[in-house]
């Protein structure tokens, strides 16, 4: 099958290092398209392949070793989720013919259409993307971490793709905490609908707080060795799975495009969904 490349408008912010004052910038992006079916759609955003480098410098607030060493990474284009998974994106795919796992039609603790799914774990989200897979002919998968954290900075090098700091009025984290120059804000104590808060300068929301997502790679406590390539670290001998993005529940310093966590791949917990990537000829054909 093949996908019709579309262009969407949307903003994207950039805040200053006391978080006083916040621009906003209009951008746009190429995206496709998947229909789920019952007029749910998949949206799907065109990330340009190129190099970063991954990981945090030492001089980051509230960094962790295990973001080290910094080192640069040649990422392939690929389409990325412009949400996380949604439940309604959710229970439509979990209806679709099971390949290896039943699935939860509606697993989450906060509930809502527009909502990101949670309470889902990594082996739930494997199934999720294998079912989807099958149904539209495409390669649907979770991110490598190389993808997510070169898709999350969007060009950028300071510890959010916002700046310096972060506000709970660009993202949803437990904002009684504050990073850097930045002041308190709103502790929401739950998730948010998809799409509330300003974009990152993909054309990406959300990559920053309301849920954890699930990576494809198995945890390293470093980046000795890692990939260069862009590609998953993995080779199935480790349970413990990365995540990325921090949540509603989670200082900001949680939230930093460097910032990396694991867990079990079997556990399930209401501030951890996913996004899916895609990778596809740059034509679609």
């Amino acid at each position: 099958s093949s996908y019709q490349l579309k262009t969407f408008q949307f903003e994207t912010a950039q805040i200053n290092k006391n978080g006083t004052e916040i621009k906003r910038i209009a951008k746009s992006a190429e995206y496709f398209t998947q229909d789920l079916g019952n007029g749910v759609f998949l949206e799907m955003v065109h990330i340009p392949g190129g190099t970063f480098i991954m990981g945090s410098p030492e001089s980051e607030e509230g960094r962790n070793s295990d973001e080290s060493p910094q080192h640069q990474v040649t990422v392939p284009p690929f389409f990325m989720g412009k949400y996380p998974v949604t439940q309604k994106q959710w229970r439509l795919v979990a209806a679709l013919p099971k390949v290896k796992i039943d699935l939860e039609s509606d697993p989450s603790n906060f509930k809502g259409d527009n909502l990101p799914v949670e309470f889902v774990s990594w082996n739930h989200a494997q199934e999720f993307c294998a079912r989807l897979s099958l149904k539209t002919n495409q390669t649907y998968r979770l991110p490598s971490e190389a993808e997510w954290e070169y898709a999350c900075r969007g060009g950028t090098t300071t510890p959010f793709y916002f700046g310096e700091t972060i506000s709970t009025e660009l993202a949803n984290y437990h904002g009684n905490y504050t990073y850097g120059g930045g002041a308190k804000g709103e502790y929401r104590g739950k998730t948010t609908e998809v799409g509330k808060f300003p974009a990152n300068p993909c054309g990406l929301y959300d990559m920053c707080g309301n849920v954890w997502e699930w990576c494809q790679d198995e945890w390293h406590g470093n980046y000795i060795n890692a990939p260069t390539d862009g590609s998953a670290w993995s080779n199935g001998s480790n349970n413990y799975m990365s995540l990325r993005g921090g949540s509603w529940i989670d200082n900001p310093h949680f939230c930093r495009s460097a910032f990396r966590n694991y867990i079990n791949r079997d556990n399930h917990y209401y501030i951890i969904g996913f996004r899916v990537v895609c990778v596809v000829g740059r034509s679609l054909q």
